[in-house]
């Protein structure tokens, strides 16, 4: 086989269950997470559309040295059970490597496993060695974000774009925002790709607990990402994002709503399932439904 070609083979075992894997595999979020290979590296999501057809741009920066661009085009999406994705890495307006990326997934609600197939073609000089070092890297990174993933979903028997403009509306949001018995108050609001919402949310007891989302993923109608911070400007605790799908042939429409949420250390993640973050998690889909009116 010449030196410009390869066939790579990498293997995961994942705490998580297999839904939570997939969706921090997929998730532009999440993607967002563990896709730099080391503290040195960040990536810059240009473009991210996951679904079949649609394509993902990251721009990956290293100091010192110029970007890196990966364009990867979906090709194949099964949930939770494969997919095929194909990667063109280029710099300087330069192609230098082109591959085929096959991942294959299995296993059940509280462990996993993903397999990585990657088939390269390396256009400017032998990169094999640097593919199976930045994969193997993004494996393990991919593993220790699906397990201190938090993963909620709830079906809601309304049109998309009600739920949406429930959601993404800054007179309705802190209406029905949190679990419940509890409430928000707002100092400055301003939903869009790029905006903020520093609020209190009240408990019922009357503890004020100081919140900041910074939105930086925007897609109209169909997802939010966006950072949760302790307060305003205060230490990030998760990544989170939000999906809005339409599900079911009622003519009256469905949305299935899933939340996600990347905490930010293994620690934090223990911690918010320990205090019942779940149940409270699913009692503010819950408040969402019933705000929308749905039956």
């Amino acid at each position: 086989m010449s030196e410009r070609f390869a066939t790579l083979s990498l293997e995961r075992q994942v705490a998580a269950p297999l839904e939570t894997l997939w969706a921090a595999w997929t998730a532009p979020a999440a993607r967002a997470v563990w896709a730099p290979p080391s503290p040195s590296v960040t990536v810059e999501f240009v473009e991210a559309d996951t679904r079949v057809g649609g394509r993902e741009v990251s721009l990956c920066k290293v100091e010192g040295h110029p970007d890196t661009r990966c364009e990867a085009g979906w090709l194949v999406l099964q949930p939770g059970v494969f997919s095929v994705n194909t990667e063109v890495i280029s710099s300087e307006g330069v192609t230098q490597s082109a591959a085929l990326v096959t991942a294959e997934f299995s296993g059940g609600d509280d462990k996993c496993r993903i397999v990585l197939t990657v088939q390269l073609a390396s256009l400017a000089e032998n990169m094999e060695d640097g593919y199976r070092q930045g994969f193997g890297a993004g494996l393990d990174n991919l593993a220790g974000v699906a397990e201190r993933t938090m993963l909620l979903q709830r079906v809601i028997k309304a049109p998309r774009d009600i739920v949406w403009g429930a959601w993404f509306n800054p007179e309705t949001l802190p209406q029905w925002w949190g679990p419940d018995g509890f409430s928000c108050r707002t100092q400055r609001i301003d939903l869009r790709q790029g905006g903020e919402w520093v609020f209190d949310m009240i408990g019922p007891d009357g503890t004020v607990y100081p919140n900041h989302h910074l939105y930086g993923d925007v897609k109209q109608g169909e997802r939010i990402g966006y950072a949760l911070l302790w307060g305003e400007n205060g230490p990030k605790h998760a990544d989170a994002w939000v999906t809005f799908e339409d599900v079911g042939e009622d003519e009256e429409g469905a949305t299935k709503v899933t939340l996600g949420m990347v905490f930010s250390t293994s620690a934090e993640f223990q911690e918010a399932r320990g205090f019942g973050a779940v149940e409270l998690g699913l009692q503010t889909l819950g408040k969402l439904e019933r705000f929308v009116g749905a039956p």
